[in-house]
């Protein structure tokens, strides 16, 4: 998995705020994942503050999530926006630690999670050994 901060370190933007500059270095620091640099079919696992959600890169800044039990306990396909510290300003399909995911639901429209605490990315046979598991309870 293609976890960031990038090789060249972050470079303040004279246009951003102080807390947005400090924002996007902080973000660079805890690390993330780039949509836009997972194969098609890569699965993550990534715990928020209050939820364990799935998530399947379809391409294109579509992904299958799953996880919340009210917003999407099966698989449903949202356009993924990308993260946010709670600003309007988002890094583009992009699922940073300690920023809050954000997506377009086809039923209840642009949702929030609660800040991200870790990511993993899951292989193959750990996604196959879950749906198994989920089958048998």
């Amino acid at each position: 998995m293609n976890m960031l901060p990038l090789t060249e370190p972050f470079r303040p933007h004279p246009n951003f705020d102080d807390a947005i500059n400090s924002a996007i270095c902080q973000s660079e620091i805890e690390g993330g994942v780039s949509l836009d640099e997972l194969p098609v079919g890569a699965v993550l696992d990534v715990q928020t503050s209050n939820t364990l959600y799935r998530i399947e890169n379809r391409g294109d800044g579509e992904v299958l999530i799953s996880g919340h039990p009210e917003i999407c306990p099966t698989p449903v396909l949202v356009s993924f926006h990308g993260s946010t510290w709670g600003t309007p300003m988002l890094k583009v399909r992009f699922i940073g630690r300690d920023m809050r995911m954000e997506f377009f639901h086809p039923e209840r429209g642009v949702v929030r999670t609660s800040r991200v605490r870790d990511i993993w990315e899951q292989t193959a046979s750990n996604v196959a050994e879950t749906a198994l598991m989920r089958k048998a309870s």
